[in-house]
């Protein structure tokens, strides 16, 4: 005959019972694991939030006033692309936009994947919980886009307010192409980031020798036939290039709708191999 337990016993629950619920608690992380490292993204950026503010603000107005409406001012004229004349102003304004995508790109994907993994090692942290290593870098990359998108956003605004988006009901389409653009060449940076043990000034290497010559020479202050041709395939393989030969098409025309989908075939390629590529170096360090 059993002997009766006193009311107040505590009822220890069983292994079985423990695996389910924690099973059921790993259920929403996984579900929704990719949004909520976006949010911790999102979150950090707070410790340099208004560079973010003033670099969305303010570079497009210096960008603007300096390089578009005083340059413009010493060059008589308008430029002539592809049989169309259009104002310099008008013709430097989509690659100015993409140029503020990529340039958050060369920012978001290089130091603070380096500091998930080496500095402040959260990585590691999201990957000890139900979140798989893929979910990590689909959180990177949107809360990387997140900043590009409110960067560009910000730039179209002006643009369009300077009167050089003459052709708005597509113009804004443009926005997408820029945040397009920031992701082609920030994935596969990512990727090199992530393979990186120390940090010995190879990003500051690809500002000066990646990010400053595609930005010279991508056909963003002057076309790009005009450039000797030897510096030429520099901009047939930048990303920028790309999007703004695309981002021209969308704000002043004309539209070559073959052409667009050759430029924005290739920056997805970009994208999508430089993602894959970080899955798997994410995968193979965050399991070491």
């Amino acid at each position: 005959m059993s002997t009766p337990q006193p009311p107040d016993a505590v009822r220890h629950p069983t292994a079985d019972e423990l695996r389910a619920e924690a099973l059921a608690w790993a259920r929403k992380p996984r579900r929704y694991g990719s949004w909520y490292v976006t949010e911790h993204m999102v979150r950090t950026m707070r410790a340099y939030g208004w560079t973010i503010v003033v670099g969305a603000l303010g570079q497009p107005i210096l960008y603007l006033l300096g390089l578009g409406l005083g340059l413009a001012a010493l060059i008589q004229g308008q430029i002539d692309v592809g049989g169309q004349t259009v104002p310099y102003l008008v013709f430097v304004a989509p690659a100015l936009l993409a140029t503020a995508a990529v340039g958050v790109a060369s920012e978001e994907f290089t130091y603070p994947v380096m500091s998930g993994f080496k500095w402040r090692r959260y990585f590691y942290g999201f990957n000890a919980s139900p979140l798989s290593s893929a979910q990590i870098v689909d959180g990177v990359v949107l809360g990387a886009s997140a900043r590009m998108f409110v960067g560009v956003a910000a730039y179209y605004l002006f643009i369009w307010l300077f009167g050089a988006v003459p052709e708005p009901a597509t113009g804004w389409l443009s926005v997408l192409v820029g945040l397009i653009a920031g992701v082609s060449f920030g994935a596969p940076l990512m990727a090199f980031a992530a393979s990186l043990e120390e940090d010995k000034g190879q990003f500051a290497l690809v500002q000066r020798f990646v990010f400053v010559p595609m930005f010279l020479f991508s056909g963003t202050f002057y076309p790009l036939s005009t450039l000797p041709w030897f510096l030429q395939p520099i901009g047939w393989v930048s990303p920028l290039w790309h999007a703004t030969e695309v981002g021209r098409m969308l704000t002043y025309g004309p539209f070559d709708p073959l052409a667009a989908l050759g430029h924005l075939a290739y920056l997805l390629v970009l994208a999508a191999g430089g993602y894959l590529a970080a899955r798997r170096i994410f995968e193979r360090r965050l399991a070491a």
